[in-house]
């Protein structure tokens, strides 16, 4: 195939697998070596005389596209779409190829780890360990307990399956939930603040968009328990993270896992380092799995690309 073919993402760039895999359809494809997160102009300079490309989380805007002539197709290796200005892709031509749920049981393990390891209070007893404390913090288990979900998408749902050893009641609240799927799992479908006020694990599951920004808030955080926790394994910018530390410092939360920030690496050393905090560098994806499947949507993509506007409509 004659189109040039570039591959921003750091993940996809080095696995041999996909490499083997998109240069046996495209074998001029070139791709990110250096190993850095390209932007600005660096990352202009990467897609420069492309006609098709691979992109993770780079940003895509209308300043970056008035630069790219060439280039008419964006493949998204990964699920989310808030790195990218839909609109002006859509105004620009580029078509884009996006496939939800290709690591949804990676994420979702991840946020089962987290709420484990929360009750038991695994960050405070390891810290404790490191710093040659021997104590033991009395945790809880999850059986029995009530699981509140902020979106039962792709991910919200396969965290469902895997809670159902736990005995455990789940509430979920998604404007466009598949309710013949909440019914069959015994998913209670509850209004948004309900899902603060009587759960005792809540795990956030949505998209970042204008109108989910900023969402978990400290007017919704004041809901919670004092002995819940709150696990975001979704995007940074869904919770309101000096308020989130307010409250844990306030004792008005018992703990917080954490995937994903507004800013990645974040700033604020707190976020990583508060005892109470189990912190992650945006590895729900991260699996071996879950790469491979991320990777060949992206590919398959290249090729089955729609037209913008059509994501403007979802």
């Amino acid at each position: 195939m004659s189109a040039r073919i570039a591959v921003a993402s750091r993940s996809f760039s080095k696995h041999s697998v996909l490499r083997s895999e998109l240069l046996a359809r495209y074998p001029d494809a070139r791709f990110n070596d250096e190993g850095s997160s390209l932007k600005d102009d660096a990352l202009a300079s990467f897609l420069d005389g492309a006609q098709k490309a691979v992109l993770a989380l780079e940003t895509v805007d209308d300043a970056l596209l008035a630069r790219l002539p060439s280039l008419k197709t964006i493949s998204k290796f990964g699920v989310g779409l808030d790195s990218f200005d839909i609109a002006a892709m859509a105004r620009r031509g580029v078509k884009l190829a996006w496939t939800p749920g290709s690591n949804s049981r990676s994420v979702a393990e991840l946020a089962l780890m987290m709420t484990l390891g929360l009750l038991r209070r695994l960050p405070e007893s390891a810290a404790d360990l490191r710093a040659g404390t021997w104590r033991q913090p009395k945790g809880t288990t999850l059986t029995g307990k009530t699981v509140g979900l902020v979106g039962l998408g792709s991910v919200g749902r396969e965290f469902v399956s895997l809670l159902a050893a736990f005995g455990v009641r789940v509430l979920a609240h998604d404007p466009f939930a598949d309710k013949a799927f909440a019914e069959s799992k015994g998913v209670s479908l509850v209004p948004l603040d309900e899902i603060f006020a009587q759960s005792d694990v809540v795990s956030v599951h949505v998209p970042l968009a204008p109108e989910t920004k900023g969402l978990i808030d400290a007017a919704r955080l004041a809901k919670m328990k004092t002995t819940a926790v709150l696990l975001n394994t979704a995007r940074g910018g869904l919770v309101d993270e000096p308020a989130l530390l307010a409250a844990l410092d306030e004792g008005r939360l018992a703990g917080a896992g954490l995937d994903c920030f507004v800013e990645e690496p974040p700033k604020d050393s707190r976020l990583t380092s508060h005892p109470r905090i189990l912190a992650t560098p945006h590895i729900g994806g991260s699996t071996e799995e879950a790469i491979l499947a991320m990777g060949r949507a992206a590919i398959a993509g290249l090729d089955a690309a729609r037209d913008a506007v059509d994501f403007l409509r979802r």
